[in-house]
């Protein structure tokens, strides 16, 4: 068998642990697991791949949803399928008894416990939502599917 060049598997994970820093200094002491939370925001926003950290530029407001959103369930430990490390939340995220008239499409995934450091955005078809409660469904937890896949 010949060597074949590669980012191991285990550091995939191990990175979605926070195991590793590899820069010149390291910022992360504590051994609990981060708040996850995710905010939903405007259709008309700007939100993306150059997002640092959670703002509240464009993010939606109405009845019953505060401003950075809600907290993610997070009791699924990232872990592997072959060769992707994969995370998806425990559970659905879910915005109760809300009314966001304006059309949003994105919610913004970061972490409150690190200086809310961006995590990912995802998008979704256009939705307004008047007193109902919006659910966002988590795929299943695997390499193919999972909500953060790393390959």
């Amino acid at each position: 068998m010949a060597n074949s060049q590669a980012i191991t598997t285990s550091f995939k994970v191990e990175l979605l642990k926070g195991v590793h820093a590899l820069g010149t200094t390291v910022a992360r002491g504590g051994t609990t697991k981060d708040t996850i939370k995710a905010a939903l925001y405007l259709a008309s926003a700007s939100r993306g791949a150059g997002d640092t950290v959670y703002n509240s530029t464009g993010e939606v407001s109405g009845t019953n949803y505060t401003a950075g959103g809600v907290t993610v369930t997070n009791g699924t430990e990232p872990t592997n399928t072959s060769t992707t490390a994969h995370w998806t939340p425990s559970a659905s995220i879910v915005y109760t008894t809300v009314t966001l008239s304006t059309a949003f499409d994105a919610v913004l995934l970061y972490n409150s416990t690190q200086s809310d450091k961006a995590i990912a955005v995802f998008t979704f078809g256009s939705q307004t939502i008047t007193a109902g409660t919006f659910t966002l469904t988590m795929p299943t937890n695997d390499g193919t599917t999972g909500l953060i896949r790393l390959a």
